[in-house]
């Protein structure tokens, strides 16, 4: 699917996956990215097209966050920093290597946080007050990684592991949110630098998808101001309940294509 018609479906998609990402922290990228695949865009070009559109949509989606308090300073900082270093190692191992062969170990990661976000969602005391999130850094550098060669492990990883370490689901989804952003940038960044210098063989068919990925950055963009408000508005348990639901089902879906089901 090519053109105009392509351009209709991807921001229908890029409008949904961006209003679940932004009042939810994830799926962006996995919807997106999902829905390439299915076209039959290779991995690589898959990354490189979720994350140029990130670019825009991350954009309008941190500034939301920003404006409805939802982020935390202390925490961006160092998740954005430690991103952008491991989504640069992932972009460099994806326009060289096969990614296939670490997904398994994404989906039974996705799985375990999704049980852990459950539990403390069925666990609730309204009365805990969690304390900061102590290891920004490594989580930071492991999300950026799987997100450059997956083109949808940000959300996934970093929102449900800051929920799971007890961080208020709001304060957690708009911070990774925020942080996104800075990723989305250094790992387009990082496949526009494989593509100048050669590293990057398959690059040439990236424009043949021009319009869906301007389809994923207006749909998206439209999108980020009411994920944001909703993000503020949500009941926490509820939203916590969702998330892990959420994370789930992704991980079961990812599950089922590895071993043929779809």
């Amino acid at each position: 699917m090519e053109g105009l018609d392509a351009f209709w479906l991807f921001l229908a998609v890029g409008f949904t996956a961006q209003l679940i990402d932004g009042a939810l922290g994830m799926a962006y990228g996995v919807v997106s990215a999902s829905m390439l695949l299915a076209l039959g865009v290779p991995p690589a070009n898959v990354s490189a097209s979720v994350h140029a559109s990130k670019v825009f949509t991350g954009a309008a989606s941190a500034t939301s966050h920003v404006m409805h308090k939802n982020v935390s300073a202390k925490l961006l900082l160092p998740l954005a920093l430690a991103g952008v270093v491991g989504g640069v190692l992932g972009a460099h191992l994806l326009t060289s290597l096969e990614a296939d062969a670490v997904k398994p170990y994404v989906v039974g990661y996705l799985a375990l946080m999704g049980l852990v976000i459950l539990w403390r969602a069925y666990r609730a005391d309204p009365d805990h007050v969690p304390g900061p999130f102590r290891q920004p850094i490594p989580l930071g550098v492991v999300g950026g990684f799987l997100d450059a060669l997956g083109g949808g492990g940000w959300g996934p990883t970093v929102t449900s592991t800051l929920i799971g370490a007890g961080t208020p689901p709001r304060c957690a989804i708009g911070t990774s949110n925020t942080a996104e952003f800075f990723v989305a940038v250094a790992v387009s960044s990082a496949f526009l630098w494989a593509l100048l210098t050669g590293r990057w063989e398959d690059a040439d068919e990236l424009l043949r998808h021009a319009w869906a990925v301007a389809g994923l950055i207006v749909g998206g963009m439209t999108a980020a101001p009411l994920a944001a408000w909703l993000t503020k508005r949500l009941p926490m348990r509820k939203m916590t309940w969702i998330v892990g639901v959420l994370v789930l089902g992704l991980a079961a879906y990812q599950a089922a294509v590895i071993v043929g089901l779809f």
